[in-house]
């Protein structure tokens, strides 16, 4: 596979790498970027790609809290422009409004919004603004009480990332800022138990090969079972500190996890959503002149 100046470009702006480490990253695995991402952490040249590092797509999430329901919805747009559209944050929040009701996205799209459905809503809605929008998906979260927080807000429960906490108690602040926390960090999961076991497997094979790596290099490499049973487990204890919200250091006071914050504010933390525009998306690039030729044919 040929590897493009664009692939190298990405693979950068994702990892910290240097441009050489990312080209020969792309060569060693076949293109393969995640592959790439892997390869190059082995070798100790670059931290875990985080997926805001790829969003790149437009539109709004719509965030919603009634009771002990809590809900979050992405609607996406071709440019940026329409999302500071009136009439296009109206239709978000009424979206968003409606999945209250609704379990999944496919019940939200026949559900009643202005006296049409939201699938129709959103149809009138591309005919008048004149861009394609598509509804993507929605989160719910439920407990006693659901904390809402938008960042980079475009309008009241409108923006580029929305969060919902759940908790287990009577919220007296706490979840505002648990919320703006994970805005913040990006927590995988809530805690050890809740992550997706091919993260885990993936994360262990990338820390078990680089600590083997390491110790063969090492002028006192140290017995096979130290690296089994003390460092990569090590390693592996730090990986979960970080990427769950649980037992993340708490941004508001790092003397504390965010478990023990919620622990001391009388809550516990039941659930969340963290949503942010375009998430997972890639979006298809053109350099200038491939941009000036598709505009010149029509």
């Amino acid at each position: 596979m040929t590897i493009t100046a664009q692939m190298v470009k990405e693979l950068r702006e994702s990892t910290g790498a240097g441009m050489m480490d990312a080209k020969k990253a792309l060569t060693e695995v076949g293109g393969d970027m995640e592959a790439a991402v892997d390869w190059l952490r082995t070798k100790g040249l670059a931290k875990a790609a985080k997926k805001a590092d790829r969003v790149a797509a437009e539109g709004l999430v719509g965030v919603a809290v009634s009771g002990g329901k809590g809900v979050a919805v992405e609607v996406n747009s071709e440019t940026d422009f329409v999302g500071k559209n009136a009439d296009f944050q109206n239709l978000v929040r009424g979206i968003t409004t409606a999945a209250l009701n609704v379990a999944d996205v496919a019940a939200l799209k026949t559900a009643p919004l202005n006296g049409k459905t939201v699938e129709a809503s959103l149809t009138d809605a591309i005919a008048t603004i004149g861009e394609n929008m598509t509804l993507r998906r929605m989160a719910a979260v439920s407990g006693d009480t659901v904390a809402a927080y938008i960042h980079t807000a475009a309008a009241d429960g409108l923006g580029r990332i929305g969060v919902l906490v759940a908790l287990k108690g009577a919220d007296n602040g706490i979840g505002k800022q648990i919320a703006m926390h994970i805005a913040a960090t990006s927590p995988v999961s809530l805690s050890e138990a809740d992550m997706d076991a091919d993260l885990v497997a993936r994360e262990l094979a990338v820390q078990t090969a680089k600590a083997l790596e390491e110790n063969a290099a090492s002028a006192k490499p140290k017995p096979e079972a130290v690296i089994q049973n003390n460092i990569i487990p090590g390693r592996m204890k730090k990986f979960f500190e970080e990427s769950t919200l649980l037992n993340q250091k708490f941004v508001i006071n790092p003397d504390v996890t965010v478990a023990q914050a919620a622990k001391d504010a009388g809550v516990e933390i039941v659930g969340f959503v963290r949503m942010a525009v375009g998430e997972g998306i890639e979006k298809e690039k053109e350099d200038f002149a491939a941009e000036v030729a598709k505009a010149l044919q029509g």
